[in-house]
C-alpha cells in the first residue's frame, strides 16, 4: 500500500511549524473538541453529517514528529464507515536549507481504500493550503462554525464524489 502523503515546506522553525500543526482549530476545524500536542492528549473532529473521528496523540516530539492515532471514525459517504479506525495520521519535522519540511503521511489511507480520492481531496488542501498558509501568512483555512457539510465538500472538489442526496 502507498500511504497519502502531502510535503509542505515553510520558512518557520521546526518549532514554530509544530506549535502550528497543535494549532487544529486555525488549519483543520474551528469545531475541534479536545487536545493535541502530549502524548494522551485527544480531540475529536466532526464535518456534520459527513465525518468525524477522534484523534488521540500517541506521540509527540517538539520540532521533530507528531503522531495521531485514529481510535474511532464514521465516514458517512463510504460503505466502510469505520475505514479510518486504527490508521495514523504522521507529521515529520525537518529542518532543510529551504525551510522547515512537514511531510504529513496519513499511514493506512492508500489507493486501495473507499475514501482514498475524496479524503486525499481533503487532506491535501488542508496541507498544502490552510497549515501551510498558517505557517507563511498566518491564516489557514480550516472548515469554519459557519460551514456545511456540502460547502466543505464544494471547497475541496469532492462535490461530485459524494451522493449529497444520499446524506441527507
Amino acid at each position: 500500500m502507498s500511504d497519502f502523503t502531502a510535503t509542505i515546506t515553510v520558512p518557520k522553525t521546526p518549532e514554530e511549524a509544530f506549535a502550528a500543526i497543535n494549532d487544529v482549530w486555525s488549519w483543520w476545524s474551528e469545531t475541534v473538541e479536545g487536545t493535541s500536542g502530549t502524548v494522551g492528549d485527544s480531540y475529536r473532529f466532526e464535518v456534520p453529517g459527513i465525518h468525524r473521528c477522534t484523534m488521540t496523540t500517541t506521540e509527540s516530539i517538539p520540532g521533530k514528529r507528531l503522531v495521531w492515532h485514529v481510535t474511532d471514525s464514521h465516514l458517512a459517504f463510504i460503505s466502510d464507515t469505520a475505514e479510518w479506525e486504527n490508521t495514523d495520521v504522521v507529521f515529520d519535522i525537518a529542518e532543510t536549507p529551504a525551510g522547515t519540511e512537514i511531510r504529513f503521511t496519513h499511514v493506512g489511507l492508500a489507493p486501495e481504500v473507499e475514501c482514498y480520492e475524496v479524503c486525499a481531496n481533503a487532506w491535501g488542501a488542508y496541507i498544502t493550503t490552510s497549515l501551510h498558509g498558517l505557517l507563511t501568512t498566518g491564516k489557514g483555512d480550516p472548515f469554519r462554525r459557519t460551514s456545511t457539510g456540502e460547502s466543505e465538500l464544494i471547497k475541496h472538489g469532492n462535490a461530485e464524489l459524494v451522493n449529497l442526496d444520499a446524506l441527507r
